[in-house]
């Protein structure tokens, strides 16, 4: 059943138009990877997801229109936003951030440090005083404590140092093998995404040019879309 359904979706900022036609499906239960290279609109598709500016076109989740929806209404319909650059509340402590906007269901505190043993290690520090990746790490726990159906992802190893990468790539498998969530993710390591995502869509100057299997994304597609 489809979750998530955008249809030649376009979206502007101020006089430039970003989107131009974007079109997407995620199923319940699915991981799919929003690929191009960077500029191409990938962040602008989750902004228009997450209703945090307008879009033309068809945006339906779980059958629910969105287009005329805030983004705290889309929030509460379950779409949990993992934002570029993390964004954690850096005077709050780890404890705060996860509980900010914590909902109810299966996603707690001991859920989310199982997961992330280290948020649990500290608890009680300031935000600020976390590495990059114990951030990047904060702002996927403080995603799932409101217990989302769909997890938005935006490159959420961008920057991070290698061993911390393959932390954030075995916690997105675990959700995928052991919760059932559907998740979008968008990131550049094509190696790592393949081994977790059912299927891919690629963007191009703000047009959806591919979608199929990740099985299916062949050496040429890659180099004429993803390639430098």
């Amino acid at each position: 059943m489809s979750l998530l359904t955008i249809t030649d979706v376009e979206a502007t900022y101020g006089s430039s138009q970003a989107l131009f036609g974007v079109s997407l499906n995620l199923d319940e239960g699915e991981v799919v990877a929003l690929m191009g290279r960077n500029g191409m609109g990938k962040s602008t598709t989750v902004k228009c997801i997450c209703r945090m500016i307008p879009a033309k076109g068809t945006l339906q989740f779980d059958g629910q229109d969105l287009t005329r929806l805030p983004s705290h209404r889309a929030a509460r319909l379950g779409i949990g936003l993992v934002p570029e650059g993390r964004r954690c509340f850096a005077d709050l402590t780890v404890y705060e951030n996860l509980i900010a906007a914590a909902r109810p269901g299966p996603w707690d505190l001991d859920k989310v440090c199982a997961l992330f043993p280290r948020l649990g290690e500290r608890r009680d520090q300031r935000a600020a005083s976390l590495s990059g990746g114990e951030q990047q790490m904060l702002a996927i726990g403080r995603a799932l404590m409101t217990n989302p159906r769909l997890l938005v992802l935006d490159e959420a190893t961008e920057g991070l140092a290698p061993i911390i990468r393959q932390e954030i790539w075995a916690a997105i498998h675990t959700l995928k093998t052991e919760s059932g969530l559907s998740i979008l993710v968008i990131d550049k390591s094509i190696k790592e995404l393949a081994t977790v995502c059912d299927r891919a869509v690629i963007l191009e100057r703000g047009r959806s040019v591919w979608q199929g299997g990740f099985a299916d994304l062949s050496h040429e597609v890659t180099q004429k879309f993803l390639g430098i």
